[in-house]
């Protein structure tokens, strides 16, 4: 990787992905950023030793990807500023905006932009994302490479095969990590209703939720969970109480609704 990368936007997910990056060896010189807050860049400034701007076109102009960092809600202003730049169908856009299709980004651009769009997760802020990518037609498969190798400086990431499908990705990565949270929340407050210290109940289920995690990185989940679940034994008990019920409808619900959403 020896492209030259423009971030539009300097914020938490943009530092994690500058960072993952130089992790990776990318070269600090080659990277810039371009964010409305001085404060932020300085940061960027000093822990990376990249290049900041606070003139999105000129930080944009010779960069072969433009990370575009924003939030949402003032993606088409940054977008209509960066129709400025001359077309090029070698520089590839990366928008990593929730719920902002392609169509409109490339509408803003100008039309005709090579745009890959993605749905990180904000595990990605620990190198730890689950990230889908979606391209337009424009986008080649030099760039769809690009893309991919920048947002797997945050975890992992996966193609599919249209955009729409990105709205699964939401309902599945994009807000899993609170589902999980969720859990161990309420395995927490199991704990101290069964009479455990609050502290104590949420260390165990913490650590329990991590090694479990790690667990399944190596193994079928299904395979891992009959491990445990010793015939009229505890957790036996509490997986038939699950399924009596109808965990998997609620799991199911719950990501369609996130999927409609």
């Amino acid at each position: 990787m020896n492209q030259k990368i423009c971030f539009i936007g300097a914020g938490n997910m943009a530092a994690s992905l500058i960072g993952g990056l130089i992790a990776n060896q990318h070269d600090p010189a080659l990277i810039s950023a371009c964010d409305i807050d001085a404060g932020q860049l300085q940061k960027l400034n000093e822990l990376y030793r990249i290049e900041t701007s606070t003139d999105a076109v000129s930080c944009a102009n010779s960069a072969e990807v433009v990370v575009l960092a924003v939030k949402p809600q003032v993606m088409r202003e940054v977008c209509t500023a960066l129709s400025a730049l001359p077309p090029d169908p070698q520089q590839l856009f990366i928008s990593i905006a929730a719920g902002v299709p392609s169509d409109a980004i490339d509408n803003w651009l100008g039309g005709g932009r090579a745009i890959v769009r993605c749905m990180p997760n904000t595990p990605a802020l620990l190198q730890l994302g689950a990230t889908g990518l979606a391209a337009n037609a424009q986008v080649n498969s030099i760039q769809r490479e690009s893309a991919e190798l920048i947002m797997q400086a945050v975890g992992i990431s996966l193609w599919v095969d249209a955009e729409s499908d990105l709205d699964a990705v939401t309902a599945i990565s994009g807000s899993g990590p609170a589902y999980f949270f969720y859990f161990i929340e309420l395995l927490e407050a199991a704990g101290v209703k069964l009479g455990l210290p609050q502290q104590t109940a949420a260390r165990l289920a913490r650590q329990t939720a991590l090694g479990a995690a790690t667990m399944a990185q190596a193994d079928d989940v299904v395979k891992l969970r009959e491990q445990v679940t010793s015939r009229k034994g505890t957790t036996e008990q509490a997986i038939l109480s699950f399924q009596h019920d109808r965990l998997d409808q609620l799991v199911t619900n719950a990501t369609a609704a996130a999927h409609r959403r």
